[in-house]
């Protein structure tokens, strides 16, 4: 997910896309330690995006909040 994309979304868009591939990486953490995970690469991908939106979060609060 692209940061553009993001920022597209509204306040209640982007936490609900945070939860969601918060819990999608957590199953992919329990697949990959169980051996049953095809493509590592998915873990790295889902994690950057997480920050991504954790970021683009905090960025858009520090500016409501005018600090």
């Amino acid at each position: 997910m692209r940061a553009k994309e993001i920022r597209d979304l509204t306040d209640n868009e982007a936490q609900q896309k945070e939860s969601d591939i918060a819990e999608e990486l957590f199953r992919l953490r329990f697949r990959q330690s169980t051996g049953q995970l095809e493509n590592p690469m998915q873990v790295r991908k889902l994690r950057r995006d997480l920050a991504r939106i954790k970021t683009i979060r905090h960025e858009q609060s520090r500016r409501a909040t005018g600090e």
